[in-house]
């Protein structure tokens, strides 16, 4: 995959639409960090695309929280506690 700088994007922009054609994914990157990711698509397609990123975000974040549940010990509590946990929660709400 190719990395593109912010200013690169703002300078040379008909070169680089010409290389996401060829690419099809470019990472763009600000002062050496990604920042972004530009990929390609149809109009057709847009939907679609779309939907395959918010996919792919909701599992990661999914990802991230069962991995902070691991490192705190929480993926390991019975069931009573969890359904203790999430009533009180809902109790406090109600205040």
């Amino acid at each position: 995959m190719r990395f593109i700088s912010v200013s690169e994007l703002r300078g040379r922009s008909a070169a680089v639409w010409k290389t996401l054609a060829d690419e099809k994914d470019l990472v763009v990157t600000s002062h050496g960090k990604p920042i972004a990711v530009l990929s390609a698509t149809k109009e057709e397609h847009l939907e679609e695309s779309l939907c395959a990123v918010r996919r792919a975000r909701a599992q990661a974040a999914v990802a991230a929280i069962q991995q902070a549940s691991r490192d705190r010990g929480t993926n390991r509590l019975p069931l009573d506690e969890i359904n203790a946990e999430v009533g009180a929660v809902r109790r406090s709400r109600r205040r």
